[in-house]
């Protein structure tokens, strides 16, 4: 399997992972991720979501943004609070899986009436919780009440 274009990530989780005094072993369970999908993720053999990258952030105890920078999800200064806000809505755990899909949807289609563009990595991981959900954008503007002049 070739190595995929993600930067120095997977190295830089191994060299966090040992900071944290942490087995690989170990940290798959607290991010609540499989072993070997970790040890690819840190070999370069496969990308994360942001979801995924929220969750070892938060079980090596250091920011998720620094991770999505250096995954390429997020620019360092670009569309930063559009994936902090998606990220927010991915982690609660009082919402289901097909509600959080829904607030992103009108979150999204929000977005665009208001003129701002989704950003393709928003949209690719958009698409890979879609896939685990079964549920597809429609990309409708259903979502909420409209404006109307006057």
């Amino acid at each position: 399997m070739a190595s995929l274009n993600v930067g120095n990530l997977g190295e830089y989780l191994r060299e966090q992972r040992r900071n944290a005094q942490l087995s690989l072993r170990q940290l798959a369970d607290a991010a609540g991720v499989s072993n070997p999908y970790l040890s690819q993720i840190e070999r370069g053999l496969r990308k994360p979501s942001a979801e995924v990258l929220q969750q070892v952030a938060k079980a090596l105890r250091i920011s998720a943004e620094t991770l999505y920078v250096r995954a390429g999800i997020l620019d360092a200064e670009r569309d930063r609070d559009e994936v902090e806000t998606r990220a927010v809505i991915l982690a609660d755990p009082t919402l289901t899986e097909r509600q959080k899909q829904v607030l992103l949807q009108i979150y999204e289609s929000f977005r665009k009436e208001n003129g701002f563009a989704v950003t393709d990595a928003a949209v690719d991981a958009q698409d890979d919780d879609d896939t685990v959900s079964g549920l597809r954008t429609t990309g409708g503007t259903d979502a909420g009440p409209q404006q109307t002049a006057g």
